[in-house]
């Protein structure tokens, strides 16, 4: 990926984030991760909610973690092919990044952070699309500390934001049939950890 489309971009965020309080630095520094732990939180959440509905909610809400999952791997797959550095160790002329620099080896294009976020986002929009004013800020958030803190290019959260959100919404419409039966059959087994997590339902 040509990491001069966004470097000057990436040099004023920087620069604009090392004036910015100490406490902004850190709470920038935290969200990069306890965003991730909101996500999980409200997959967990949405589960137990859905538990109570149709089979064919259950379904959605089991598979929203599942479709996050799948949108990090492809994100992940697509590193080993671009070899993007880090602009915090090529980008000479801006100032010192936030965060601590990710090792050699761990490459820039596609932000992984946002290409989860973008995921569950959309995921969590399918479960449930009143959460819109919630989830969508989050992911935004998400990617742009990525940036804030120093560890990576404009250009890396835009194609993981898009690339997560494009194969969670791929990934829970192709499976969503097959997890509808899946529940379904759980829903009749006489397992009883297994009617638990997939709730007694309605319909």
């Amino acid at each position: 990926m040509d990491s001069t489309i966004t470097r000057g971009l990436y040099r004023d965020i920087t620069e604009y984030a090392a004036t910015t309080p100490y406490w902004v630095h850190k709470l920038a520094e935290f969200w990069t991760e306890a965003g991730l732990l909101l996500f999980g939180v409200l997959f967990v959440v949405m589960w137990w909610r859905a538990r109570g509905g149709t089979t064919t909610e259950i379904a959605v809400a089991v598979l929203a973690p599942i479709a996050t999952a799948i949108g990090y791997v492809v994100s992940e797959s697509l590193k080993t092919v671009f070899d993007e550095e880090r602009p915090c160790r090529t980008v000479t002329e801006a100032v010192g990044s936030l965060a601590t620099c990710p090792p050699v080896g761990d490459w820039s294009f596609p932000s992984n952070h946002s290409a989860i976020a973008g995921a569950a986002a959309v995921a969590l929009l399918l479960v449930r699309p009143k959460l819109a004013w919630l989830t969508v800020p989050m992911a935004l958030l998400m990617a742009f500390s990525r940036v804030f803190v120093g560890v990576h290019y404009p250009h890396d959260v835009i194609v993981g934001l898009v690339l997560g959100g494009v194969v969670a919404a791929i990934a829970m419409a192709a499976l969503r049939r097959p997890a509808t039966s899946l529940l379904g059959s759980m829903r009749t087994s006489r397992n009883g950890l297994v009617t638990w997590f997939a709730g007694p339902g309605r319909g």
